[in-house]
């Protein structure tokens, strides 16, 4: 299978390639420098050099999945880009073959007094400051789940999503999973695994999920 990953040499984005490589599918990291793609994912690396908003309709078709790990900095001056590309994608992508999985955050997923997250965030003292990328990730949602003809599927992780390995991950749909001391927890090693096995699932229309570390 012919993977397009935004952002392949990030933090998440890399692990995603990895994971896609190790189970033979033909992965390509779609980045802003062939350079800075190699130094995290080799010098072999497939790489297509092209800023994200500058991807044609031809270029996204070309993959069977396009996977959006695009990310910002806690605090970037710009947080609505993120709910800009994933317009574009769609606008790109409609009517076409081409799967399309955006990584979104925890915000939109639901607390256990059934409230959402962002509920919760915009609540919080001085969240001025960091709350545009969780807020513009929940209006990827939002947006997302207005489209019937683009095959989509939103990946949320858990709040705390951090670097690390895959270890195993229990899945769930819409609310904020915990384990048993109460943490919310996911390794971007995990969140590679995940998203490989739904990209590797039966094809469906469209759909959402989260998940966590599972715990040993």
């Amino acid at each position: 299978m012919k993977i397009g990953i935004i952002g392949g040499n990030g933090k998440t984005g890399a692990k995603i390639y990895a994971e896609a490589m190790s189970r033979g599918h033909q992965a390509t990291a779609i980045v802003r420098s062939v350079q800075k793609a190699q130094a995290v994912l080799g010098e072999d690396a497939n790489t297509l050099e092209k800023d994200a908003f500058d991807l044609t309709r031809d270029d996204l078709t070309a993959f069977d999945v396009v996977v959006d790990a695009f990310g910002l900095p806690q605090g970037f001056p710009k947080p609505y880009l993120h709910l800009d590309l994933v317009t574009q994608l769609v606008a790109r992508l409609r009517e076409s073959s081409t799967r399309l999985v955006v990584i979104i955050g925890a915000a939109s997923l639901k607390m256990p007094d059934g409230r959402k997250l962002i509920d919760h965030l915009l609540e919080m003292p001085a969240h001025e400051s960091w709350i545009g990328t969780p807020l513009n990730q929940t209006h990827e949602l939002d947006f997302l789940q207005m489209i019937d003809n683009v095959s989509w599927v939103a990946a949320s992780p858990s709040r705390e999503f951090v670097p690390g390995d895959a270890t195993g991950y229990v899945l769930g749909t819409d609310s904020v999973l915990f384990d048993a001391d109460g943490r919310s927890h996911l390794t971007t090693g995990n969140m590679a695994v995940a998203i490989l096995d739904e990209i590797e699932s039966p094809e469906h229309e469209h759909g959402r999920f989260t998940a966590r570390d599972k715990e040993v």
